[in-house]
């Protein structure tokens, strides 16, 4: 008698199905595990937004005052070019980062000197939203050659850089007293990755567009183009709404958005963090002043 024969392996027609099996789990799990993790990823950019916002507001409750969205070259303090991420960091945990600067500018009014500027590309977790991996790490700046740590979030100035008619602007020592439209109908503070060429979105000392401080730390819901516009320019002059881009786009610096799907974070006046579609970028100008008499809700 034949002893009976067990098999011990898949036949090569089995082995493809299972293959096949598993190959189309792979494809509907990805996309939920990818869903996830930004979901993850725009609760921790909240997060961030809330924790800037406390700290401003904290800010406020010592200086009678929110901290100057950007400073001119000529601004008293005699710090230029820094702005409300510098101020703010004794409100973060950072207060050792934040007396390293101040010596620094004792030591060398020129903030682009790094040494002593160590803060120029020193990354602050707090400003960096975890769905942009460049701002985890110092970039080099395409023009300039410096190595540069960035701010995901930028102080709303108001409808452009010219109007200052919003909170956080160039020079700015706006309260909350003069946020006449209600603190939870005004924007303080707005998503926006830094600039395709890395120029722009310098938390610790940005120039900004002609020196306006516009695009690096500060930005209007309806910003200009001001750098220079020649025959052939990708970008032109604007005015630049809310609505989505992307990271390599170079005229999505002239506008609040995110990496998110759909619209962006922002941080109110009364401490809160709202998600913002960009279907509502018509509303932002109303929501960007502080006292324009509008009625305009968060929508």
């Amino acid at each position: 008698m034949n002893p009976i024969r067990r098999r011990l392996a898949f036949t090569l027609v089995e082995l493809l199905v299972v293959i096949a099996i598993c190959a189309i789990l792979m494809g509907l799990l990805l996309p939920a595990v990818q869903k996830v993790r930004e979901a993850a990823a725009c609760a921790k950019c909240q997060n961030n937004l809330k924790q800037i916002a406390l700290g401003l507001h904290n800010y406020h409750g010592q200086s009678g005052r929110f901290p100057p969205g950007h400073r001119g070259v000529r601004n008293p303090d005699r710090m230029p070019y820094t702005g409300w991420p510098l101020d703010l960091l004794p409100y973060l945990e950072q207060s050792a980062m934040h007396s390293t600067a101040l010596d620094a500018f004792r030591r060398d009014p020129n903030p682009f000197h790094n040494p002593p500027h160590t803060g120029l590309a020193t990354v602050v977790s707090m400003y960096a939203c975890p769905s942009d991996s460049r701002v985890s790490r110092p970039q080099i700046a395409e023009k300039s050659k410096y190595s540069i740590a960035f701010t995901s979030y930028l102080g709303v100035s108001g409808k452009d850089y010219s109007t200052k008619d919003g909170i956080l602007f160039q020079n700015s020592q706006t309260s909350l007293a003069d946020v006449s439209d209600g603190t939870s109908n005004t924007l303080l503070l707005g998503e926006r990755p830094p600039s395709a060429d890395f120029q722009f979105g310098w938390w610790y000392a940005g120039i900004g567009q002609r020196r306006t401080g516009s695009a690096d730390m500060i930005l209007g819901v309806n910003e200009h183009n001001l750098q220079p516009i020649v025959s052939g320019s990708t970008c032109g002059p604007g005015a630049y709404s809310f609505r989505d881009s992307r990271f390599n786009d170079p005229c999505g610096m002239f506008h609040f958005w995110s990496p998110h799907p759909g619209g962006a974070n922002f941080a109110l006046a009364d401490g809160s963090v709202r998600y913002i579609g960009y279907g509502a970028a018509s509303f932002l100008p109303a929501l960007a002043s502080r006292a324009g008499g509008e009625s305009t809700v968060v929508p």
